[in-house]
């Protein structure tokens, strides 16, 4: 760990201001790893998420018997920051990045990533190992008692009924539930099947908003011609009416702007440098709780480049009401202005490569009756064009 000339200017530039008991550490590049960082600083400052992986940290540190993993890393980087001594500085995460590359080949070269799917696969690793701990722990002769569960408590079997997969802490903070309705358009049944997810990924469009895209992502699709829909009740293919809704949202929402297209002509993926305005509140309609939930943007992750195998990552995240820009070693403190730098270009083709691609918010109100986060990721996807769903 060492201290960045930019820790002491932070620290001089907050004074009096500086958060008690936070702290700003920017990390280590290790040649192709600003994908990591940017995501990393995103999810430390998702507070919901890092109170519990410290949590969990706490009560399940064991170093005795203990099998190192992505969330056993990921905890400690966490805890190394947040239990510093000095207020800023730089740390360099080589436990996680190397036990990300042992896990995946994909990360393993020099090669640039997409900091859309690194986050995909951590939160679906970190779901793969806590509920293999829960189903262990409940395997267990000594875990007669529902707090050896890292999780929490398990509801107890009710008449046989057979007990829900356990609710790991990325499910708590990430997952939501899209309902994905059909309607044939001849017997007019609709066919409807749920999708759990951890982040949207959604299309854009030249001079648009989050709220439109949206508005576009659940709009309404007509399948005709080779595309037509076999329904059951017709007992052959017909025309019908599909529309994806928001069922449930999450606590912390997390949308991902897809800015890389496959176009044919040129025989490979364009950034669109469309301007996409993000907002800082933004309110979403579930189906379910039939009320809008309310969410706060905290965290933008920015792709900046030009094309899909090559450019940076750095990510701006509010804390306490301060808006900071990291970028891998270096954190600076920015007015909130500075994000609408990100929206993109009103012109087809711009110079401006700096978009936010990945965004992430928390809930404030849900009809003033809990509070969550909203997280934007604002960066290329050439790679999933589908909602995360969750194992």
């Amino acid at each position: 760990m060492v201290m960045g000339a930019s820790g002491s200017k932070l620290e001089k530039a907050l004074g009096d201001q500086f958060p008690e008991g936070e702290r700003y550490f920017g990390l280590e590049n290790f040649g192709n790893t600003c994908y990591c960082n940017s995501v990393l600083q995103a999810l430390y400052f998702c507070t919901p998420f890092r109170e519990q992986l410290l949590e969990y940290y706490m009560n399940n540190k064991n170093p005795g018997d203990a099998e190192e993993n992505l969330l056993t890393c990921l905890a400690d980087l966490f805890m190394q920051v947040s239990q510093s001594k000095k207020k800023t500085g730089v740390i360099a995460p080589k436990r996680f990045v190397q036990r990300v590359k042992k896990q995946n080949e994909l990360f393993r070269s020099y090669m640039h990533q997409d900091a859309h799917e690194f986050l995909n696969f951590l939160l679906n690793e970190l779901v793969d190992i806590l509920e293999k701990e829960s189903s262990a722990a409940k395997d267990s002769p000594q875990s007669s008692s529902p707090e050896k569960v890292p999780n929490g408590a398990v509801q107890p079997l009710a008449n046989g009924v057979k007990k829900e997969p356990p609710v790991t802490l990325v499910h708590k903070n990430f997952q939501g539930i899209l309902t994905n309705e059909t309607k044939c358009l001849r017997c007019e049944t609709v066919t409807a099947r749920d999708e759990t997810f951890f982040d949207l990924s959604v299309d854009i469009e030249q001079n648009s908003s989050i709220t439109s895209c949206l508005k576009n992502f659940s709009s309404t699709e007509t399948l005709n011609a080779e595309d037509k829909f076999f329904c059951d009740k017709c007992c052959s293919l017909q025309e019908a009416q599909k529309r994806m809704k928001i069922k449930k949202a999450p606590h912390i929402l997390v949308i991902h702007l897809k800015r890389f297209k496959y176009i044919e002509q040129l025989g490979r993926y364009k950034k669109l440098s469309y301007r996409v305005v993000f907002p800082m509140e933004l309110k979403i309609s579930s189906t379910s709780d039939d009320v809008d939930t309310e969410y706060s943007l905290f965290a933008v992750v920015v792709h900046v480049g030009s094309g899909p195998n090559h450019g940076h990552y750095v990510s701006l995240v509010k804390s306490h009401n301060h808006w900071l820009f990291f970028d891998d070693e270096n954190v600076e403190m920015v007015e909130e202005s500075t994000l609408q730098t990100f929206f993109g270009s009103s012109h087809e083709y711009s110079g401006n490569t700096d978009h936010g691609k990945l965004l992430i918010s928390e809930i404030v109100s849900m009809n003033l009756r809990k509070a969550g986060f909203f997280v934007v990721l604002v960066y290329s996807g050439k790679w999933n064009l589908a909602p995360v769903m969750m194992k």
